[in-house]
């Protein structure tokens, strides 16, 4: 019965990657704003995936998640733009035609510098739960962009409030994404190529996840997440494993980040404010707390709501001759949803099934 039940989510899984993958090409047919939108919701799961570690397994409320985005995304703008050396005169004798990082650089390292972001919040807020943490949380991360916002003078790091143009394109080998690619005599814009290599991490992510949530370090976190104080009467080291979920988790926001940085071309500070800290939990949340396929359903969802809802914002502004604003009615029909959602489920779309359940007790 087993091995029927693993055959059967085998050839479920290979069905649903083989729609994911053609998906692009048939969207593509109404417009490359329909993949762009769809790449970018990839780039959400992914967010949503990393919070989801230091939320969903280990119970630490993080408002402040979006810091990680951004440096991730300023890692590499700063080494894939000409903004490094036309402000600083010794990189630009150092690499006379630019910095060009590749891909098999940014990831590590924008995976490596976020994590260490990680553990550098989390090691000030370890005594810290519930709405303190949260607070502080969030006070890390307006920290953040003010800083982006601000690095420009006495030296120019950041930019400031202009933001970093002319980011390359990311490439892998002699595949350049930001120019299209013939395959078979078929031309595959950039952005396609960009929804694919999501995807990817998107798989590599899911991977990770669910290998952690089996893992001791895993039930560990579970452990701290239910009660805390039990946890360390056991035995467990909640510090150490705190400051693990904050690395881990940060770990994904960087390299979102970098892959973000990329696929626009553009990052300033405008791209990392509160909102987009509490659009990431609420998807968390939304979805189902600690349960991967309730966090990708939360973070697709959320993801894509408002873009559709620009469709439906349009024609009620034109209702009332023009006097509603339809950015402002686009946020209303989003809140409205979310509520209506955690009314119907107050535990998530998808939650996990193991969630408030007390364990099995085994027969003598």
């Amino acid at each position: 019965m087993q091995d029927m039940n693993k055959q059967t989510k085998l050839i479920v899984f290979l069905l649903a990657g083989a729609f994911l993958l053609v998906l692009p090409l048939f969207a593509a047919q109404f417009g490359a704003g329909w993949v762009r939108i769809m790449a970018i919701a990839l780039l959400y799961v992914l967010l949503a995936l990393g919070l989801n570690i230091v939320v969903g397994y280990a119970g630490l409320l993080d408002l402040g998640y979006v810091a990680f985005y951004a440096t991730g995304a300023y890692m590499f703008a700063l080494l894939a733009s000409p903004h490094l050396t036309d402000n600083f005169e010794w990189i630009k004798a150092a690499f006379p035609n630019g910095l060009h990082t590749p891909i098999w650089v940014v990831i590590p390292l924008a995976a490596a510098i976020a994590g260490l972001a990680g553990v550098i919040l989390g090691a000030p807020t370890l005594k810290l739960r519930g709405d303190y943490l949260a607070i502080v949380t969030l006070g890390f991360g307006e920290i953040i962009r003010v800083f982006m916002n601000n690095l420009e003078y006495p030296i120019n790091i950041t930019n400031g409030p202009r933001g970093i143009s002319q980011i390359d394109a990311m490439s892998i080998g002699p595949i350049d994404f930001g120019k299209p690619l013939e395959v078979l005599g078929m031309q595959l814009p950039g952005v396609t190529m960009y929804y694919w290599l999501f995807l990817a991490l998107v798989v590599v992510a899911v991977v990770i996840c669910s290998r952690l949530a089996d893992s001791r370090i895993g039930r560990a976190w579970m452990a701290i997440r239910e009660d805390e104080i039990a946890a360390k009467a056991m035995g467990l080291n909640t510090r150490n494993l705190k400051l693990l979920a904050f690395g881990m988790g940060a770990t994904f926001g960087g390299v979102s980040g970098a892959m973000f940085a990329a696929f626009q071309g553009f990052v300033s500070p405008e791209s990392f404010t509160l909102m987009e800290s509490v659009m990431i939990v609420a998807m968390v949340v939304l979805g189902g707390l600690g349960h991967i396929p309730g966090v990708i359903l939360g973070a697709l969802l959320l993801a894509a709501l408002p873009e559709v809802l620009r469709y439906v914002a349009g024609p009620l502004q034109q209702l009332t001759d023009g006097r509603l604003d339809a950015a402002i009615l686009r946020q209303l029909l989003i809140a409205l949803a979310m509520i209506i959602i955690m009314l119907l489920r107050p535990r998530g779309l998808w939650p996990s099934p193991e969630h408030g359940k007390a364990a099995a007790t085994p027969v003598k």
